[in-house]
């Protein structure tokens, strides 16, 4: 069976910046070899390609024999790595950190210890101040193996400083260790089903996390520390839908990004993380105000100077942004506004789509379904739901896809769709009984749907209308069945066809309240 051609060479390349480019060049070309000519040119025809083609590589390049193309590419690979490790350098603190621990090492094989110590200080203050506890221990082995070669009357003390501060370096790791394994445990729950949806998810996370979760005392805990912690306690009552306390914590979160604005750089990924969970809390919690003085935070992330916008950052900056001004949207009932903003440049955020984790595509076409769906563009809306349902991978955000099909149902109503509503009520009722999600919430839509078709008056019609609204509205307060709320607004649908207005004007009408009350209370 022949061996697949490898295209990752050619995706490292296409992801390099204009600046990462020149940089590599000026190097390479700097070093005056043949080997250096055939991997500019090999370089540069990839760069010119739009998709990757090893034959018209050596078509084009006769100089590179086909049997030599594999051991260049490998070697092209590694020196690209290479040039953008002391391109990124003196920006990302990390890799200085790591390249002067890396000088200490050629300096102790030299046997210049005296030199290397010196070395080694200097790392360690580094690693201290940006509080990388790996690093840490890096520098603490290799400071005991010094000491072994530099004799000195304060040689215990040393030693005894260094194991005090390896031992504390540990304890602060192992904590960091059970924040993170925990998150990441609790964030496949998450990804799996959404909200916890009854009593016995609630208790079974409850136990889950107070069973594994150390004691500790957060006065005392490391920057890092608290980081970790508070991504972990976050996610917890996110998950129970607890957005008061889930606030609180992303508040703190934030606030240790404010209060050492030095870390920002080294941690952007965690401060612009930390920045997406408070407007989240915000956006639940109809903190209008805050809402709108965060996310200032997050669009200012871009104009920082002394930071690094990589791919990674680059993609996170562009959901988070977008699926926030949607939020704004939604909490204003700016639907017209929206829709237009979002027709202009709908070809740009298809191709930022394409670039997103499965999870976060899910999200981001639920978010533009709702958003038509405010505005009335009940066929564009399915259009986007039919995205999510046709998704393979059903098991992925079990909440999003039952609800997606509840929603996708009410648009088939309102564009008079009635001959397919049957159909869909079943599909979907189906569908929740195998995700074991058909709860009051969902019972009454169906039921409520099925008798639609049977009606011929309005007065009919309204009086249903507002008989699902007094079913529905004590849910509302009810802990497990309330998250349907989260979802979709659907109180706010029905005051519309009651009041018969848009729903636009109807949410409208709630934010200018919502504003006024926050105000006041300001």
């Amino acid at each position: 069976m022949p061996k697949t051609k490898s295209d990752n060479l050619f995706k490292l390349i296409k992801s390099l910046k204009k600046s990462e480019k020149r940089y590599f060049k000026l190097n390479t070309l700097g070093e005056s070899s043949g080997d250096n000519k055939k991997f500019i040119k090999l370089f540069d025809e990839i760069d010119q390609q739009e998709h990757f083609d090893e034959d018209a590589i050596l078509a084009n390049s006769p100089e590179i024999k086909p049997e030599q193309l594999s051991n260049i590419k490998a070697h092209l690979y590694k020196r690209i790595l290479q040039s953008l490790r002391g391109y990124h350098s003196s920006k990302v603190p990390e890799i200085e950190i790591r390249e002067i621990i890396d000088f200490a090492e050629i300096l102790y094989n030299r046997c210049l210890y005296a030199q290397c110590v010196k070395v080694l200080q200097k790392a360690k203050k580094k690693a201290k101040k940006y509080d990388y506890l790996e690093l840490l221990l890096e520098i603490y082995k290799l400071e005991k193996q010094v000491l072994i070669h530099t004799v000195g009357k304060d040689n215990q003390e040393r030693v005894n400083n260094i194991v005090s501060e390896v031992q504390e370096v540990n304890d602060r790791i192992n904590n960091i260790n059970t924040f993170t394994n925990l998150a990441a445990q609790l964030n496949t729950f998450y990804l799996k089903a959404g909200f916890i949806r009854d009593q016995k998810d609630y208790f079974k996370i409850r136990k889950y996390i107070k069973s594994c979760l150390p004691a500790y005392d957060e006065i005392v805990l490391s920057l890092n520390e608290k980081l970790h912690l508070y991504e972990l306690l976050v996610g917890y009552y996110f998950f129970i839908q607890d957005f008061n306390e889930g606030y609180n914590y992303a508040k703190k979160w934030v606030d240790l990004f404010i209060d050492s604005k030095e870390i920002i750089a080294s941690r952007l990924d965690m401060y612009i993380k930390g920045i997406n969970n408070l407007m989240i809390a915000q956006y639940k919690l109809l903190k209008y105000h805050e809402f709108v003085e965060t996310h200032r935070k997050l669009k200012e992330i871009r104009n920082l100077n002394y930071i690094e916008l990589n791919e990674n950052i680059q993609v996170k900056l562009f959901k988070y942004n977008y699926v926030h001004e949607f939020n704004r949207y939604f909490m204003l009932g700016d639907f017209e506004i929206g829709v237009a903003h979002f027709n202009k440049i709908k070809n740009n955020i298809e191709s930022y789509i394409t670039r997103l984790d499965r999870h976060s595509r899910i999200i981001m076409y639920y978010k533009i379904a709702c958003l038509y769906f405010g505005n009335d563009n009940h066929r564009e809306a399915i259009a986007w739901i039919n995205r999510i349902i046709n998704e393979e991978d059903v098991d992925l955000r079990e909440d999003i896809h039952c609800f997606a099909r509840i929603l996708n149902l009410i648009c088939h109503y309102e564009v008079g769709n009635n001959d397919v509503i049957e159909y869909y009520i079943r599909s979907t009722y189906r569908f929740l009984l195998k995700k074991d999600d058909l709860h009051n919430f969902q019972k009454y839509i169906l039921n409520f749907l099925k008798k639609l078709n049977r009606i011929s008056s309005e007065e009919q019609l309204i009086n249903q209308f507002e008989g699902l609204l007094k079913q529905l509205l004590p849910l509302t307060q009810n802990r497990y069945e309330k998250r349907a709320f989260i979802y979709f607004d659907i109180i706010s649908w029905l005051e519309c066809k009651i009041r018969q207005e848009p729903i636009r004007e109807v949410v409208k009408e709630k934010a200018r309240q919502m504003i006024e009350r926050e105000t006041q209370l300001a």
